[in-house]
């Protein structure tokens, strides 16, 4: 298979593949919209939900004896690769949630790692050589397993969250040494960097490695920094939020899956992969688990990346 070139546009050969290695978990989610359980979730399936619809996937993870693995029948006819996705005897990873009214305020209601307890990542040989990889919040000790299997990806991503943060500062620090493209939340960033002010933060976090700072801000869009400076997309105003549980690794999945769909890490580039980010994003957040991305087509993600265009686009009047 021969792969695009690192250069800017969408036409030429297929999109190189992504490697994705993190949780594959069956959720309880209780939001204003209702309450669903045996919900198929994780961070590996949601990125892959919506990576998937712009590049090949190549997914790593594990799962219990009772896992419905026909609901991601759905990736693989995407052309998603989870010969990576390894079942053992036990329970899957469960996890169980409540939304508040206002969908910002979560309460983790229980959490069973199940055989995700004793997962060390390996990774196939035909994995390896992939050009794009994403890390999901996972142990930074497994993030390092991952990293020193893996051969020199075009760009390593990883996200992380507040349990890692606080529990493995120093295991953290060196993936974030090694990778190029971070993402967190804002209060991750504040958490990671000691600083009130996210600008301050975007710019600690980048001095520690990562080349690019990729902070999510939920309902507010995202924020970039690169070499090039800081750019901000803002979110997409939905009038009907039903379970946001996966948004933030869809929007990973969008930024990456447009980075290997045009096959460029330029900065222009990665504004609009930050912008495809907040359009995935958003869609997930209208149905329980990946079910809105089961049927999410392309031409629908590109009329609301068009639709952002829309939203900030200004004329500057001229001095009188």
């Amino acid at each position: 298979m021969t792969y695009r070139a690192p250069a800017d546009g969408d036409d030429g050969a297929p999109a190189a593949p992504i490697l994705v290695v993190g949780s594959v978990a069956l959720d309880e989610i209780s939001t204003p919209a209702g309450h669903r359980e045996g919900v198929v979730g994780g961070t590996a399936v949601n990125f892959s939900a919506a990576a998937s619809l712009f590049a090949p996937v190549q997914l790593v993870g594990v799962i219990g004896d009772d896992y419905p693995t026909d609901e991601l029948d759905f990736l693989r006819r995407r052309g998603a690769d989870l010969s990576g996705l390894e079942q053992r005897p036990g329970r899957s990873f469960r996890w169980g949630g409540f939304y508040r009214r206002d969908m910002n305020t979560r309460d983790t209601t229980f959490t069973e790692l199940g055989v995700f307890a004793d997962f060390h990542p390996t990774i196939p040989d035909a994995f390896r050589g992939a050009p794009w990889a994403f890390l999901g919040a996972i142990d930074p000790t497994l993030q390092l397993e991952v990293l020193d299997q893996i051969k020199s990806p075009v760009l390593a991503a990883c996200d992380t969250m507040n349990y890692w943060i606080e529990g493995t500062p120093e295991r953290l620090a060196d993936v974030i040494a090694k990778i190029d493209l971070i993402t967190l939340n804002d209060e991750e960033a504040k958490q990671l960097s000691g600083e009130h002010n996210l600008a301050r933060a975007a710019r600690w976090i980048r001095s520690r490695g990562p080349r690019h700072v990729v902070i999510k801000k939920g309902e507010h869009g995202a924020v970039l920094l690169t070499g090039d400076g800081f750019f901000l997309s803002p979110g997409f105003p939905l009038e009907n939020v039903v379970d946001p549980t996966g948004a933030g690794d869809a929007f990973a999945g969008g930024l990456l899956g447009y980075l290997a769909r045009c096959g460029s890490i330029t900065g222009p580039a990665l504004r609009r992969a930050v912008v495809y980010g907040c359009a995935l994003g958003s869609f997930a957040c209208e149905a329980f688990g990946a079910r809105r991305m089961v049927t999410l087509t392309m031409a629908e993600v590109e009329d609301r990346v068009r639709s952002f265009g829309a939203l900030t686009r200004f004329d500057v009047p001229a001095e009188a």
